[in-house]
């Protein structure tokens, strides 16, 4: 969905991922051969991105920062198990994501998509605003908070696999690929399960998005 991409784009950044992974190998091997304190580099580059992961998941502040610390205990105690098979990134969000269905699992959790990055004084939050408004002539306050209610509520209604691949490729800006491995299914599953989402998303979004 167009829309959902949009916000994206004022969530993430796009790093290069090939040397991103290169980098982060030669700091895991380091790890691995004794120097515990390169994992603290590790944990800095990725713990902001994790964080935002897991609370647009759980839409819970204290939940996704002891998840996102738990994910980062996980990891260092693994990593001595972890190959290279996958990039490092891959592997972590794997652990986080199981982390937190599991958790949700638990709690029975209804989670729900944040649309509180938004700033309309921000350009690219403006864009995202533009892009999904549809000229009705709302407020631009009255419509952010009415669009978050009725996103909140669409988001609801998917199942939490739903709901997790649609994070993860419309805010994380992850590729089918990866998000396969982070969910230990097939790239047809994930095309099929983020089909019915946006499918589901858009149903319910209709009256707010631009034509």
């Amino acid at each position: 969905m167009d829309a959902l991409k949009a916000i994206g784009k004022t969530l993430v950044a796009s790093p290069d991922r090939q040397q991103e992974a290169d980098s982060d190998w030669d700091i895991v091997q380091r790890v691995q051969a004794g120097d515990v304190t390169g994992f603290d580099e590790l944990t800095l580059r990725y713990r902001g991105r994790v964080y935002g992961m897991i609370y647009n998941m759980t839409s819970n502040r204290e939940d996704a920062a002891d998840l996102t610390q738990d994910a980062f205990i996980k990891a260092f105690q693994s990593i001595n198990r972890f190959q290279g098979q996958s990039s490092f990134f891959t592997w972590l969000y794997r652990i986080a994501v199981n982390s937190t269905l599991t958790h949700l699992r638990k709690n029975k959790l209804r989670t729900f998509f944040s649309l509180e990055k938004v700033d309309e004084n921000d350009r690219h939050s403006a864009e995202v605003i533009e892009a999904l408004t549809d000229n009705s002539g709302v407020e631009r306050d009255t419509f952010v908070k009415e669009l978050q209610e009725r996103l909140n509520e669409a988001m609801q209604k998917l199942s939490i696999k739903h709901r997790t691949v649609v994070t993860l490729f419309e805010i994380d800006g992850l590729g089918h690929q990866e998000i396969a491995e982070i969910m230990n299914c097939s790239v047809g599953t994930v095309r099929s399960r983020l089909h019915y989402a946006k499918q589901q998303l858009q149903s319910e979004l209709q009256p707010y998005i631009r034509k």
